[in-house]
Protein backbone atom coordinates (compact mmCIF):
# COMPACT_ATOMS: atom_id res chain seq x y z
CA UNK A 1 0.00 0.00 0.00
CA UNK A 2 3.25 2.24 0.10
CA UNK A 3 1.78 4.78 2.61
CA UNK A 4 -1.67 5.07 1.71
CA UNK A 5 -4.79 4.13 3.32
CA UNK A 6 -6.62 2.01 1.52
CA UNK A 7 -7.91 3.34 -1.64
CA UNK A 8 -8.35 6.85 -0.70
CA UNK A 9 -4.85 8.20 -1.28
CA UNK A 10 -4.21 10.20 1.72
CA UNK A 11 -0.63 9.25 3.87
CA UNK A 12 -1.39 6.46 6.35
CA UNK A 13 -0.93 6.70 10.48
CA UNK A 14 2.24 8.74 10.80
CA UNK A 15 4.72 5.50 12.17
CA UNK A 16 4.27 4.33 9.19
CA UNK A 17 5.40 7.14 7.20
CA UNK A 18 10.07 7.19 6.71
CA UNK A 19 11.73 8.80 9.27
CA UNK A 20 13.48 11.82 7.06
CA UNK A 21 16.63 13.84 8.26
CA UNK A 22 15.69 17.28 9.72
CA UNK A 23 15.93 20.52 8.01
CA UNK A 24 18.63 22.71 8.75
CA UNK A 25 16.42 24.79 10.03
CA UNK A 26 14.87 22.65 12.45
CA UNK A 27 18.60 21.11 13.59
CA UNK A 28 19.80 24.65 14.10
CA UNK A 29 16.44 25.39 16.14
CA UNK A 30 17.24 22.29 18.44
CA UNK A 31 20.82 23.31 19.25
CA UNK A 32 19.40 26.60 20.16
CA UNK A 33 17.27 25.56 22.02
CA UNK A 34 19.66 23.05 23.89
CA UNK A 35 21.78 25.92 24.58
CA UNK A 36 19.03 28.43 26.05
CA UNK A 37 17.91 25.44 28.33
CA UNK A 38 21.69 25.50 29.33
CA UNK A 39 21.52 29.01 29.98
CA UNK A 40 18.14 28.97 32.05
CA UNK A 41 19.85 26.26 34.03
CA UNK A 42 22.80 28.23 35.11
CA UNK A 43 20.66 31.60 35.84
CA UNK A 44 17.92 29.16 37.80
CA UNK A 45 21.10 27.80 39.73
CA UNK A 46 21.76 31.31 41.19
CA UNK A 47 18.41 32.81 41.45
CA UNK A 48 16.72 29.49 43.53
CA UNK A 49 19.43 29.77 46.47
CA UNK A 50 19.56 33.83 46.44
CA UNK A 51 15.66 34.59 47.75
CA UNK A 52 14.60 31.18 48.64
CA UNK A 53 11.32 30.38 48.17
CA UNK A 54 10.01 33.28 45.21
CA UNK A 55 13.70 32.07 43.62
CA UNK A 56 12.94 28.70 43.34
CA UNK A 57 9.70 29.75 41.90
CA UNK A 58 11.18 32.02 39.18
CA UNK A 59 13.75 29.32 38.46
CA UNK A 60 11.30 26.49 38.05
CA UNK A 61 9.16 29.01 36.51
CA UNK A 62 11.67 30.11 33.49
CA UNK A 63 12.57 26.46 33.20
CA UNK A 64 8.90 25.43 32.55
CA UNK A 65 8.66 28.66 29.71
CA UNK A 66 11.46 27.66 27.83
CA UNK A 67 10.17 24.23 27.71
CA UNK A 68 7.30 24.79 27.15
CA UNK A 69 7.79 27.49 24.45
CA UNK A 70 10.26 25.50 22.49
CA UNK A 71 7.40 22.73 22.04
CA UNK A 72 5.40 25.90 20.82
CA UNK A 73 7.65 27.08 18.91
CA UNK A 74 8.87 24.29 16.95
CA UNK A 75 5.02 22.52 17.19
CA UNK A 76 6.55 19.18 18.01
CA UNK A 77 7.43 17.60 21.41
CA UNK A 78 11.24 17.59 20.05
CA UNK A 79 11.66 21.24 20.59
CA UNK A 80 10.66 20.72 24.47
CA UNK A 81 13.12 18.16 24.99
CA UNK A 82 15.80 20.15 23.74
CA UNK A 83 15.88 22.65 26.30
CA UNK A 84 14.91 19.83 28.61
CA UNK A 85 18.27 18.14 28.12
CA UNK A 86 20.27 21.17 27.78
CA UNK A 87 18.99 21.70 31.62
CA UNK A 88 19.05 18.53 33.04
CA UNK A 89 22.72 18.09 31.08
CA UNK A 90 23.74 21.20 32.89
CA UNK A 91 22.29 21.09 36.36
CA UNK A 92 24.10 17.57 36.83
CA UNK A 93 27.31 19.14 35.35
CA UNK A 94 26.90 22.13 38.10
CA UNK A 95 26.16 19.67 41.13
CA UNK A 96 29.80 18.39 41.17
CA UNK A 97 32.11 20.20 43.32
CA UNK A 98 35.70 21.50 41.97
CA UNK A 99 38.63 20.55 43.55
CA UNK A 100 38.93 23.91 45.44
CA UNK A 101 35.96 22.92 47.01
CA UNK A 102 33.61 25.48 45.51
CA UNK A 103 30.09 24.43 44.63
CA UNK A 104 27.21 25.84 43.53
CA UNK A 105 24.44 23.93 45.12
CA UNK A 106 24.33 23.28 48.86
CA UNK A 107 23.15 20.52 51.02
CA UNK A 108 19.50 22.34 51.60
CA UNK A 109 15.96 21.25 50.37
CA UNK A 110 15.54 23.83 47.98
CA UNK A 111 18.64 23.06 45.90
CA UNK A 112 16.94 19.16 46.01
CA UNK A 113 13.57 20.58 45.18
CA UNK A 114 15.36 22.85 41.77
CA UNK A 115 17.21 19.57 40.80
CA UNK A 116 14.26 17.39 41.02
CA UNK A 117 10.99 19.59 40.50
CA UNK A 118 12.92 20.88 37.59
CA UNK A 119 13.54 17.35 36.27
CA UNK A 120 9.98 16.36 36.76
CA UNK A 121 8.13 19.59 34.94
CA UNK A 122 10.84 18.78 32.00
CA UNK A 123 8.98 15.36 31.50
CA UNK A 124 5.73 16.75 32.38
CA UNK A 125 6.17 19.66 29.74
CA UNK A 126 8.11 17.08 26.95
CA UNK A 127 5.46 14.84 27.75
CA UNK A 128 2.24 17.46 27.46
CA UNK A 129 3.87 19.67 24.51
CA UNK A 130 2.93 20.41 21.39
CA UNK A 131 2.84 17.48 19.73
CA UNK A 132 1.99 16.56 15.55
CA UNK A 133 -2.11 17.63 14.88
CA UNK A 134 -3.42 15.69 11.59
CA UNK A 135 -3.95 18.22 9.29
CA UNK A 136 -6.96 17.21 8.03
CA UNK A 137 -10.35 19.73 6.90
CA UNK A 138 -12.43 17.66 9.55
CA UNK A 139 -12.79 18.23 13.26
CA UNK A 140 -12.82 14.12 13.19
CA UNK A 141 -10.51 11.85 12.35
CA UNK A 142 -10.94 9.45 9.63
CA UNK A 143 -13.27 11.85 8.12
Amino acid sequence: MSGTQRGTGTPGPMLAQPLRPPTPGRALAHIGLFLLGALVAVAGTLVQAAWFPGGLLLALAGAVGVFLGGAYATRSRGGAMAPAAGWIVTVILLTTSRPEGDFLFGAGGGSYLFLFGGMALAVICATLGAGRQPRLGSARLGK
